[in-house]
């Protein structure tokens, strides 16, 4: 194929994910449990940045029994799925405000890259792939905002906000089941 029509190509298709994806990107997002059947006692309140073998733990943990559906939290396009050392089976689902939400630890993948997926999809299943193999399933669920923020402390200490909590928004849905 001739260079200038693998352009055209190329075009043709960001053209279109662009205009499926602001088809939905200036409404409000809307959110739930990425695992189906989750409970407030499914996740702990604390685990969000909490220490990890000399790191910390940029999302949360949701436990669950291996095979639970792993549901979409928001409307969104599919990055990326495939394995990662870590994570294991992951998707990476990116919402209408362009935060990404990383699925990981599944049992298997149900979606594909660059599918439109709406609020509740199934996109895969709990499991404990890549380094949670020695430990109880769950989902590994983070929220991040692709642009990196800096803010300050109260000592003045630089901090990155890159990512976001989830526990807040779990909370917010929870309150209202």
């Amino acid at each position: 194929m001739k260079r200038k029509h693998v352009f055209i190509v190329i075009l043709a298709l960001l053209v279109g994910i662009i205009g499926t994806f602001c088809s939905f990107a200036f409404t409000k997002v809307d959110f739930t449990s990425p695992v189906k059947g989750s409970t407030k006692n499914s996740y702990s309140q604390d685990d969000f940045l909490s220490p990890r073998d000399g790191h910390k733990h940029k999302g949360i943990d949701i436990f669950a029994k291996s095979g639970t559906p792993v549901i979409s939290a928001t409307k969104g396009i599919v990055m990326y799925t495939g394995v990662w050392k870590i994570g294991g089976n992951v998707v990476l689902i990116m919402d209408p405000h362009m935060r990404y939400h990383y699925y990981a630890h599944l049992s298997e993948i149900d979606t594909h890259k660059f599918a439109v997926v709406n609020l509740g999809d199934e996109i895969g299943k709990v499991g404990n792939t890549g380094n949670a193999i020695h430990t109880p399933s769950h989902l590994h669920y983070t929220i991040s905002n692709p642009f990196k923020l800096y803010s300050y402390d109260y000592k003045g200490a630089h901090y990155s906000i890159h990512y976001l909590n989830p526990v807040i928004l779990l909370n917010e849905y929870f309150k209202t089941k």
